[in-house]
């Protein structure tokens, strides 16, 4: 990651619970697993399209 921006992110309280509790399962910062999760799924849509 070359650069990095900052956001205000809002999240349902479940959700906001499970990514921490995933996040803690990982030894990850929360922000860390968020990040993780962005970019498989990212990594797994550009697999997709790759794909015939």
């Amino acid at each position: 990651m070359d650069e990095e921006k900052r956001i205000t992110l809002r999240l349902p309280a479940d959700l906001h619970e499970w990514l921490v509790t995933q996040a803690k399962s990982a030894r990850r910062s929360l922000n860390s697993e968020i990040v993780y999760r962005l970019e498989t799924e990212r990594d797994t849509a550009a697999a997709r399209t790759e794909s015939p």
